[in-house]
C-alpha cells in the first residue's frame, strides 16, 4: 500500500513540468485507443459480413445433380443425374455424422410468371417443397401460425406456410391470412402460416416472396414423384461439413452411378466452407489490430522509460540526499517504478475510456441510421480490456525498471556531487 508521502512525491514529480508529462503519456494513451478501436472495428465488419448466414446452419451444405462428364457402366456421358428419396435415407444410413439431411423441391420463381393466385390477386413466387427440419437449417421468424410438421407430410396435407412479402402481395392490408386458401398452379392450399426471414442481407427479398409447402404434397400436386431437386445437409455439432463433404459427395455418385472420378455430375455449395473464409479473414484482422495496437504501445512504453531517465538525471541531486540519510536501495526503485505505472496507468485508462466513447457512438448512429451492409455491433470483449491493462503494468514495470535500477547504481557522494 503507497503511503500518502509517497502519492505526493509522485503526483509533484509527474506535475513538475506538465507539458513533457501529457506528451510522453500520449504515447500510451494512443497506442491502447488505436488497440480497442481497431478491434472493434473489425468486430463490426466481422458481425456485418457474418450476417448472411445469420439466419442459416454455417456448417452445411447444398448438393444438387447436373450432367455427368464421363461414360460409365455402358451409360453415356451428359446424362442428367436426378436425386431420389431414397438416397436420403442412404445418406442417413451410412453418415451418423450428419444432423440433418433435409431434401427439397422448387417450383417457379418471385421474378418468374404468375403462379400463385388468390381470388383476383395473382403473383409470381417461388414454391419450396421441404420438411419439417429445414427450419433448423435456415431459420426463419414464424410471425403468425406455425411451421410445416410431420403430420402435414405423412398425410399429404395441403398446407402452406407463406413469406411477408406474399402476404402484401395477395391480400388487403390489416387481412388475416391464417386459415384462408390460395392457388399454386390451380390447386387450393391452405395458409398455416406466416413467416419473415430476419436478414436483412442478401436473397431476403426473394425468401419473403417464398411458399414452403410439405415435401410429399408437393410431389403428389406437382408430379414430381420420389424425385429430389437439391438437398441441404449439416453436420452434427463439433463435426466439419467440409470433412465430411468428399465422403458425401461419393456416396451420391455410387448412389446414381456416376462414375467416381465425375467430379461435374454433382453440383455442391459448401456454406460451411465459406464461412471459414470469412472468419479466417476476420482473424488475420484482429491478429493485425493487436500487432499495430502492440507496436504503438511498445513505442509509448520506450516515451515513458525513456522520460524517466531524463527524470532520474535532474533528481541525481536528490537522490543523493535521500541515500545519504538512509533511503535504501528498494525504497529508490520503488518510487521510480511507482511513478512510472502510475503513469502508464493513467494513461491507458483514459485511452479505453476514449475508445468506449467511440464505439458507444457508433453503435448509436448505427442505430439511428438502421442497419449498414457488412458492418454492425461495433464492439469489444471485456477479456481484452482485462489483457490491455495486465499489459499496461507490465509495460509501467519495464518502463521504469532501467531508469530506476539507474538511480539505485550511483553512489551517495557522487549524487551529490552532481549538479
Amino acid at each position: 500500500m503507497f503511503s500518502r508521502d509517497r502519492w505526493n512525491e509522485i503526483l509533484e514529480a509527474l506535475n513538475a513540468n506538465k507539458l513533457r508529462t501529457l506528451l510522453t503519456a500520449f504515447g500510451v494513451f494512443w497506442g491502447i485507443f488505436i488497440l480497442v478501436a481497431l478491434l472493434a472495428l473489425t468486430n463490426g465488419l466481422k458481425n456485418g459480413a457474418t450476417a448472411n448466414f445469420g439466419n442459416r446452419a454455417t456448417n452445411t451444405m447444398f448438393m444438387w445433380g447436373q450432367s455427368t462428364s464421363m461414360a460409365y457402366k455402358g451409360m453415356n456421358k451428359n446424362r442428367r443425374v436426378q436425386f431420389k428419396l431414397a438416397d436420403v435415407a442412404v445418406l442417413k444410413e451410412k453418415m451418423p455424422g450428419l444432423k440433418y439431411v433435409s431434401p427439397r423441391l422448387q417450383l417457379g420463381g418471385y421474378r418468374g410468371a404468375n403462379n400463385v393466385t388468390r381470388n383476383e390477386k395473382t403473383g409470381a413466387f417461388q414454391v419450396n417443397g421441404d420438411f419439417p427440419e429445414f427450419i433448423n437449417q435456415q431459420y426463419m421468424d414464424i410471425v403468425k401460425g406455425r411451421w410445416l410438421n410431420y403430420s402435414d407430410i405423412q398425410k399429404e396435407m395441403k398446407s402452406a406456410v407463406i413469406g411477408t412479402d406474399v402476404v402484401k402481395s395477395l391480400y388487403d392490408i390489416g387481412e388475416e391470412p391464417i386459415g384462408t386458401y390460395i392457388k399454386l398452379q390451380g390447386v387450393n392450399f391452405k395458409v398455416v402460416g406466416v413467416f419473415k426471414n430476419p436478414s436483412t442481407q442478401g436473397d431476403s427479398e426473394e425468401e419473403a416472396n417464398t411458399i414452403f409447402i410439405p415435401f410429399t404434397t408437393f410431389g403428389k400436386a406437382f408430379n414430381s414423384g420420389d424425385n429430389v431437386g437439391w438437398m441441404a445437409i449439416t453436420a452434427t455439432d463439433g463435426v466439419s461439413m467440409t470433412q465430411l463433404k468428399p465422403q458425401v459427395l461419393s456416396i451420391m455418385r455410387e448412389q446414381r452411378n456416376v462414375h467416381p472420378n465425375d467430379m461435374r455430375a454433382i453440383g455442391n455449395w459448401d456454406l460451411a466452407e465459406e464461412f471459414a473464409k470469412f472468419t479466417g479473414l476476420f482473424d488475420i484482422l484482429s491478429f493485425v489490430g493487436y500487432f499495430v495496437g502492440a507496436l504503438v504501445l511498445l513505442s509509448g512504453g520506450i516515451g515513458i522509460s525513456n522520460i524517466m531517465l531524463i527524470v532520474v538525471k535532474e533528481r541525481t541531486n536528490e537522490i543523493g540526499v535521500r541515500r545519504a540519510l538512509g533511503a535504501t536501495p528498494w525504497n529508490i526503485k520503488s518510487q521510480i517504478l511507482q511513478e512510472s505505472i502510475v503513469l502508464t496507468l493513467i494513461s491507458g485508462l483514459a485511452g479505453i475510456a476514449f475508445a468506449s466513447g467511440l464505439i458507444w457512438l457508433m453503435n448509436y448512429a448505427l442505430d439511428q441510421v438502421g442497419p449498414v451492409e457488412n458492418f454492425a455491433n461495433p464492439s469489444v470483449n471485456i477479456t481484452v480490456v482485462i489483457i490491455a491493462l495486465i499489459i499496461l503494468t507490465i509495460s509501467g514495470l519495464l518502463a521504469g525498471f532501467i531508469p530506476a535500477s539507474r538511480a539505485t547504481t550511483m553512489k551517495p557522494v557522487d549524487a551529490l556531487r552532481t549538479e
